[in-house]
């Protein structure tokens, strides 16, 4: 049956392809040929236009297409307070290709004192008719990558006060959301698929961190952040493997977390990537315990602009049903279509007409 509350049976990520007058006026405003007054009114229209492309194709939420950020992660983490962006040596790492070369450090107290994502989600709020959607990356984003190095010592001698306070952040942070009128919020997080990669667990030792502890560590944390939400705001998680310029960093299925993630950690829903052999089989959703929790199949790649058959998905969707009911599913593409603004390699028609099969998918699977 059809769902009024989020995540909805069709649902999606986040990021969308930026357009081609939001590109042209960022190159622009880089090079100081347009101001940022004249970056937002541009930014401003190309948001309006994909709420209501989203609307139009039937999608019960909408996201600003994270239109107002350069990277999914680094725009939120570096507007904390203690937290700072530099020029690293090299970018990240994907499978055949770097990203720009920069990075984030914790260089004070991690503390929430207001955030310019405040205002990004009262824009969609004021422009939609249907459920606005804000994405956030979790706070495990902060420290995996740069583990116990990118922390200063004299600010933070014993981890466990970094972790404290970076949970007060992000429970503030929470607040502050639900005080816009945030209802649906969707913390995007890498770490969980990394802590299921044999190369990403053996760098972090290499860090010198201990990922055997980190399952434990990041949930408590992030059980703490979300704790004080209020009934009526769901908070979902999105578990991605990596997502720039269509490549990937981590694979390896979901069995190493899925018992802490998906019933030890307090989430209402997971967007789980599901669109190939790196995400491994269904099994791990035994786990899933019976009720309001719910898993979002991403089973429509966001990495190429080829449309699935859908009797492929039904099919894929059916063989979940052998470790979760039905009605504990719904369906989304794999992952945002650009995670930066570079985006992925498919065309923005390719884009819509992969969500717009998501709408229809899931009123041929769920009923309308």
């Amino acid at each position: 049956m059809k769902r009024t509350r989020a995540p909805f049976r069709a649902d999606h990520v986040g990021s969308i392809l930026r357009s081609g007058a939001l590109k042209d006026a960022r190159a622009r405003h880089q090079k100081g040929e347009v101001s940022d007054a004249q970056l937002k009114e541009v930014e401003d229209r190309e948001i309006e236009k994909i709420i209501k492309k989203q609307e139009e194709i039937g999608l019960q939420l909408a996201t600003d297409g994270e239109y107002r950020r350069s990277w999914w992660h680094f725009d939120f983490l570096k507007k904390l307070k203690g937290v700072e962006s530099y020029v690293a040596e090299h970018g990240i790492q994907f499978r055949g290709v770097e990203t720009r070369p920069e990075g984030l450090r914790v260089t004070g107290k991690v503390a929430f004192d207001g955030h310019p994502f405040i205002e990004h989600f009262k824009f969609v709020k004021a422009h939609t008719k249907v459920t606005p959607k804000m994405t956030i990356p979790s706070p495990t984003v902060l420290h995996f990558r740069g583990g116990r190095k990118a922390v200063s010592r004299d600010v933070y001698p014993d981890m466990a006060g970094f972790y404290e306070d970076l949970g007060k952040a992000y429970r503030n942070a929470i607040r502050a959301f639900y005080d816009a009128g945030c209802r649906y919020l969707q913390l995007d997080d890498t770490v969980w698929a990394y802590l299921c990669s044999k190369e990403q667990l053996e760098g972090a030792r290499e860090r010198g961190d201990d990922p055997d502890k980190l399952q434990g560590i990041y949930a408590d944390m992030i059980n703490y952040a979300i704790a004080d939400r209020p009934r009526d705001m769901v908070i979902t998680t999105h578990v991605c493997r990596g997502n720039f310029r269509s490549t990937w960093i981590s694979e390896g299925g979901y069995e190493p977390v899925a018992e802490t993630l998906l019933a030890k950690v307090n989430y209402d829903g997971y967007f789980l990537e599901y669109d190939t052999d790196r995400a491994g089989g269904f099994e791990p959703l035994r786990f899933l315990p019976k009720g309001n929790k719910i898993v979002v199949l991403g089973l429509i790649t966001s990495k190429t602009g080829t449309l699935e058959k859908k009797d492929d998905v039904k099919r894929r969707i059916d063989e979940a049903t052998k470790y979760a009911s039905l009605d504990q599913y719904c369906i989304s593409p794999q992952c945002g279509f650009a995670s930066t603004e570079e985006g992925n390699v498919l065309a923005e028609e390719e884009q819509w007409a992969k969500l717009r099969m998501c709408v229809e998918l899931a009123d041929e699977v769920w009923g309308k």
